[in-house]
Order: structure tokens, then sequence, then C-alpha cells
């Protein structure tokens, strides 16, 4: 049955606490309020309506833009998924975050995955450490009930790299290191997260279609903040969709409409995302925290290349995908609203992924609690309308090895391929990176090259020759 396109929709969702709650001293309030960070997976940066997609709908999400802040800069932490996720959570570029791709050459933990034809592949991942401070960790110090459904994406295959065990106090939804319940199955998953205690979805069971995860995982927030209502807390709920492959059985919104199957899901999954997001929403007002809760959404990455990109406009006319430091793999949507102190309007700084951390612990009074040599700035005065420079600093993104990028001002300088010539566009007059103007401009990639070298660190897993982690021929 088609679910009505509901704007802040008021369904409310009981489940039992998992966990024994930790003594908060007051409650939030709009200076000092509860923090929601939405966060989708492979969104392409105009995949919303709001960002000019002409063909899918997302009427809550637009509502947040049209009653709160649109970032038109905004940068994710990589153009993948865990050193994304890893940048995010630490401040930290991928100069330097213990996680720079989904699998690491050297080290980490070996694993398994298997996919739905019974297909099993061996791969190393590397997992945050338990040294590594996470925003989790931070808020959580600060007095902050810290909570993550869904989708971790740091735990390679160690267990114990759970969000649980790295700041968050309570986590319900799937990590690597557990096969079932993760890969191929997690859009009607059958076995779900509590913490450390791996549950049944008995609906699911016998790969039944009963419960999509998107669903299952907005009842997780909902209940969270319910039991939270009373204290600050920092839900951060990052869904799976519309991340491939494309799973939804309802794609009612778009039956009507010209476009094969797997287009249709792709759409219908972003559509039914933002039913629940209503869902959520609706849940905030319904416990009067809409005043003293700060919403942010923003996608891992861009749009991947098996996207319906040219159908739906996935990408607009970004160049490259997920996967890639052109734009198209790293510009994504960033969306922030609170009622009553965030203004409405466009903001085009130049922020990023690194700047989260920082800025959180300024909203919360959390900044002693930092770690050092975090990458991101404080860009919460941009939040209330007052003005920050962000665009004079360089941000920083590499494949180590493979693919590096870094923009400062209106100037990016790219490569992505190993061992090929920096490129270098002029992203005000060229967002979609169409004209190279390195030989044009060859100090300037000179200056950016040497900048850009001095910003990667060594890293244990993913080490260059001459580093000192390179390991020696035998």
């Amino acid at each position: 049955m088609r679910q009505k396109l509901i704007l802040y929709g008021m369904a409310l969702t009981a489940v039992t606490p998992a966990f024994a709650q930790k003594a908060t001293q007051g409650k939030a309030t709009p200076d000092h309020p509860n923090i929601i960070f939405i966060l989708a997976d492979d969104l392409g940066y105009e995949d919303l309506h709001c960002y000019g997609n002409k063909y899918i709908q997302t009427p809550n999400i637009d509502r947040l833009a049209a009653t709160g802040l649109r970032f038109t800069e905004s940068y994710a932490g990589s153009g993948i998924s865990s050193p994304s996720r890893c940048s995010l959570m630490t401040g930290k570029n991928t100069g330097k975050t213990r996680i720079r791709d989904n699998q690491c050459p050297v080290g980490g933990l070996r694993g398994v995955k298997i996919n739905l034809r019974g297909d099993t592949t061996y791969n190393h991942r590397a997992n945050l450490l338990p040294q590594d401070t996470t925003i989790a960790t931070v808020l959580s110090a600060g007095g902050y009930r810290t909570c993550l459904v869904n989708k971790w994406h740091l735990d390679g295959y160690d267990p114990t790299a759970s969000p649980n065990h790295r700041g968050f106090d309570e986590f319900y939804g799937w990590t690597i290191s557990t096969t079932r319940s993760n890969g191929d199955y997690f859009y009607y998953p059958n076995y779900r997260f509590h913490g450390d205690s791996l549950i049944t979805i008995s609906a699911n069971e016998h790969d039944a279609h009963v419960r999509h995860n998107t669903e299952i995982s907005t009842d997780d927030a909902i209940a969270f903040i319910t039991r939270e209502k009373d204290h600050p807390f920092f839900l951060y709920l990052a869904y799976d969709a519309p991340h491939e492959p494309y799973h939804i059985d309802d794609t009612s919104w778009y039956d009507d409409e010209n476009w094969d199957a797997n287009t249709k899901r792709y759409a219908a999954l972003v559509t039914h995302m933002d039913y629940n997001i209503g869902r959520l929403l609706g849940a905030v007002h319904a416990l009067g925290l809409a005043d003293n809760t700060l919403i942010i959404f923003a996608s891992d990455n861009g749009a991947a290349v098996m996207s319906p990109r040219a159908t739906l406009h996935c990408g607009g006319n970004l160049r490259g995908t997920k996967g890639q430091l052109y734009e198209g793999g790293i510009k994504v949507p960033l969306i922030v609203n609170q009622p009553g102190k965030v203004p409405v309007g466009t903001v085009d700084n130049i922020v990023y992924f690194p700047d989260f951390m920082p800025t959180l612990a300024a909203l919360t009074g959390s900044e002693r609690f930092l770690p050092h040599g975090i990458d991101g700035m404080n860009i919460l005065p941009l939040f209330y309308g007052r003005q920050v420079d962000t665009d004079h600093r360089m941000l920083y993104w590499e494949f180590t090895g493979k693919q590096r990028a870094a923009r400062q001002g209106d100037w990016k300088c790219v490569t992505v391929k190993p061992n090929r010539p920096l490129e270098l566009y002029n992203i005000k007059e060229d967002p979609n990176e169409t004209t190279n103007l390195a030989d044009k401009y060859p100090e300037m990639v000179k200056k950016f090259d040497k900048a850009m070298r001095k910003a990667h660190f060594p890293s244990e897993n993913w080490p260059l020759p001459g580093e000192k982690y390179y390991p020696k021929k035998k």
C-alpha cells in the first residue's frame, strides 16, 4: 500500500530500552539543544527537490531546507563510506584518519563478505581503536546521552569496535563484523544489533520482506528520543538509503512513471526515507522538543556509479561519482534547522565533515573534551546567521597512493589516478570541473602539491613506499 507523503507525521513507536540510563543534569534548551544528525547513504548532490531534482519527491527534507539553512558548498569526508564516516566522527581529514578507504592493503583484520548469490570474498579492514576520540565521546563527556542508529561502518571486522565501544551509549543497527547483520540483507534484515546483542527481526525471517530497515531505524530513533526527552541527547541516525542494492518492494510513488524497475526503486528508497524522516520530525514536535533540537541532514558521499543518474539527474552535472574525489564524489547536500534559532536561507561557505566535531562541541559546551590534532573548524556562527571565514583554509582528501584533492577558496586541485599529474579547476566559475587550468597556472599547482604532501601523514594500514610502515621485501 502506498504510504502518504506526510509532513511531520506524528506516529510514535514504543520500544523497550535496552540500556540502563545515565544520569544527566538539566534539560536541553534552545541555546543548549538536542542534536539529531541524519545521514543518507550515497545520496547524490541533486537527489533532493530542494537541491534542484525534478523527479524525486522529498517534501519533509525540502521543508527542513525551506525553514532552515541550505549549504551549497558542503563536502563529505571522503568519496566512499568508511573513510567519510571516520572523518565525520573524528574531526580529521583522510590524510590523518585511522580509516582511509573501505579496505586496507596492510594490516587490519581479515573478514568475510557473502552476497545474495552466496559468493564469498575475503578482505581486510581497519577499525577505530579505543584511543580514537569520536563526536560521541566528546558529547557524552559533556553530559549528552548518545545513540547511533543503523550504519556504523567503522568496526572493520572487530566486534569490540562497535559504536557502543567508541563513545555511544546506545546502538541499534548492523556492523561489518557479523555477516548476518550486513551486506545485501540490510534493507529487510532478519538480524540486528542492540548494543552487543544480536537480536532477531522475526517478521523478516525466511527472506520475508515485511519490515524495511528504514522503518526499523526510524522506530529505534523515535524510541530513543522519547526515552531521553528530558535529557540533552545526540542522535546519529545513519540510514542505508539509497545505497545499492536497491531493495524496496513499495514503489507506488513512481509506478506511473515510464522508468525501469531499478530507477523506480532508487527513487522510492529516497522518498521512503523522506517519509520516515517526516515520522521522526513528527515525534520531535509531539514530544515538545522542536525548539530545543538542532536537526542536521547530509549524505556520506556522492551518487554511486550504478545509480540512475541519466534518468533522475542524481549528481546534477557534477563530474565524477562515489569513489572519486571529483565534485560528484564528495560534494553533498547539507541542511541545518532549528526553529527560532537557525535563520532561513542559503550558505555558500565551504565546509566539510571534519568541521562537525569542533562545531558540536562548541554548541554543547564540550570543547574541553576535544582531542588534539583535528582538522575541522568551528562553523557554529554560520548556523546562526553570523559569518566566519571558512574559505581561506585548505580542505584535503586522499585515497592513499591513488587519489588526492584539495580545495581552497575558488580553486581545487585533484587527481583521481595514481601517479597522474594534478588537475586544477576554478570551482566558482567551473563547478563541474570541465576545464583543467593546470598548464595555465603551474605555480598554483606547485603550491597545492606542496601543501597536500604536508597534509598527508603516514598510515600503518595504507603505507606508501619510503614510509616507515611500508612492508619490507622478504
